[in-house]
């Protein structure tokens, strides 16, 4: 499959959070799916190859999703009156119990897929469920798809429903084991990622089996993270000797990078709203990506992230739909999102933190988030090259826009769940 070739079009990325970095009706070139830059006049050695011409539609770098959960696309857009620990009780576990049945999980994991696949997200960190089958499934579907992604097969043994709730901490270490063996050679995409729902839902003693299986094979790890107040009184009285919540994740080796046991594993917890500064030192310490959700935060009362002051503290940090606590899968969505609920934090919470603007936002959704995949989120030399093409011309106006307006009238009007016209994924086109 044709791997080198050149777009051409408005070409809009962030190469850092504070400002854009335009291009009119200029070329991107890509070989051997790795980004070569941005021309304003096609260089000569690249004009034998192959050219699509998108006259004057926006070329964006692919977005990344940090943190979104497959099982719950069915149930998107329901159930938002609840607080987190009654709406995962009431609604979610109740939902995830049908991936059990693979004709059910092959049904709704495909809307889930070719959703993703027909948006702006290139690439995502995606939650499964419990069950190894449905999580292979799953993979299988997003290996298709042509996107990138981590998907991880979930570890509970306790405080879920009973059909959840796997038998043993040894027989969720012997299971998962057992998924990482049959897909870690299996797919060129798709990759597996360890999943500890969050602390309320694992025991001591599994927390200690998945310190081993991280260990074994050395796989990244996603989990949640002080997402409300009463999660986190939760965790307190389960760990009361812990420190705070990351301290638990820190005491099995599953928060990044760990000196002491000279491991460097990428890890991303959603959600970090509640963190304290010593958690937060920590997260920066061991370079642990924040997946911020600002969408479900909102839905489920959780608060708000003060991402501010993670920026300037100079964390990892990327954007999650968190589907569905977030209602929407849409990244761009997210980037809207996270710059209203940053106004909001500055207004009624804390003046020292001034909002996020666009310029920032947008750098959360590609290349903040994208560096968890490596070099990838932007069109500079050397990194994978993800793109989406858009036409914004459906996007009727009466006066002359320039580029900068019209990039951000494209993100905060939803135009990725409205024209999407072409897509790449690590210089592939999948769509």
């Amino acid at each position: 499959m044709e791997k080198s070739f050149v777009i051409k079009g408005n070409v809009c990325q962030t190469k850092n959070p504070k400002e854009l970095d335009l291009h009119e009706k200029a070329f991107a070139v890509c070989v051997d799916g790795i980004s070569k830059g941005v021309f304003d006049v096609l260089p000569e050695e690249y004009k034998e190859l192959p050219l699509y011409d998108y006259g004057d539609a926006m070329i964006f770098p692919g977005m990344v999703d940090l943190h979104v959960h497959a099982p719950q696309y069915a149930f998107r857009g329901m159930c938002m009156d609840l607080e987190l620990m009654d709406w995962l009780n009431r609604y979610t576990f109740p939902e995830e119990e049908k991936y059990e049945d693979l004709a059910y999980a092959e049904k709704a994991y495909g809307m889930f897929v070719d959703a993703l696949k027909k948006g702006a997200t290139t690439r995502a960190s995606i939650f499964a469920t419990r069950h190894r089958p449905a999580t292979e499934l799953l993979m299988k579907l997003m290996e298709e798809s042509g996107l990138i992604s981590y998907v991880g097969k979930v570890n509970m043994d306790r405080e879920a429903s009973e059909k959840l709730t796997e038998d043993s901490a040894e027989i969720s270490a012997y299971t998962t084991f057992g998924w990482i063996n049959a897909v870690k050679d299996k797919f060129t995409r798709t990759f597996p990622i360890l999943t500890p729902r969050f602390i309320p839902c694992c025991t001591d003693k599994l927390m200690e089996e998945l310190r081993q299986i991280q260990m074994a094979y050395g796989i990244p790890v996603q989990s949640h993270l002080s997402e409300s107040k009463g999660e986190i009184d939760f965790v307190k009285f389960l760990r009361p000797n812990n420190l705070f919540y990351g301290d638990v994740y820190d005491e099995y080796d599953l928060f990044g990078k760990n000196d002491d046991i000279n491991t460097d594993m990428k890890t991303v917890m959603a959600h970090c709203v509640w963190s304290t500064d010593e958690e937060v030192e920590l997260m920066r310490k061991n370079g642990v990506y924040v997946a911020h959700c600002p969408a479900s935060n909102m839905n489920l009362t959780s608060g708000i992230a003060p991402i501010r002051k993670y920026m300037d503290l100079g964390l990892n940090i990327g954007l999650g739909s968190d589907v569905a606590g977030g209602h929407s899968d849409s990244i761009f969505r997210a980037i809207t999102d996270a710059i209203q609920v940053s106004k909001m934090y500055f207004r009624m919470v804390d003046e020292t933190y001034k909002p996020l603007v666009f310029s920032e936002a947008f750098y959360l959704a590609t290349k903040g988030g994208g560096s968890f995949f490596g070099k990838v989120g932007s069109f500079e030399e050397g990194y994978e090259f993800d793109a989406i093409v858009m036409d914004d011309s459906i996007l009727v106006h009466p006066q002359t826009l320039n580029l900068a307006e019209r990039m951000e009238r494209v993100v905060y009007l939803g135009l990725d769940e409205k024209n999407i016209t072409a897509k790449y994924v690590a210089g592939r086109k999948i769509l």
